[in-house]
């Protein structure tokens, strides 16, 4: 029987990590409807908000990586510069 290279292990690791919400999210039971429907405002649920609120510290922390990858890929006289437009790019977003 074939195994997989090690190298895999970090790719599956991922796909699972990946694969978690729908499993939780999968004995979730449906909301009941009213028979009548009525106007009603709006509801800001407790999780949807820390849930995007998470995402955006995962985004924020994920821009100082993407700043050195993107550094790794130029010449040693442009890495700053490249680093630079992606914190400006990081600091425009933040602002919108």
């Amino acid at each position: 029987m074939k195994t997989l290279p090690r190298s895999f292990s970090p790719l599956l690791f991922l796909g699972g990590l990946g694969a978690l919400p729908a499993m939780l999210m999968a004995d979730a039971s449906p909301v009941p409807t009213p028979s009548v429907s009525l106007p009603t405002a709006p509801v800001i649920h407790g999780g949807d908000t820390a849930f995007v609120l998470i995402s955006a510290a995962l985004v924020l922390l994920m821009t100082p990586g993407l700043a050195l990858f993107y550094g790794g890929m130029v010449r040693k006289k442009n890495v700053l510069g490249t680093m630079m437009q992606s914190f400006v790019v990081m600091a425009l977003v933040s602002v919108q």
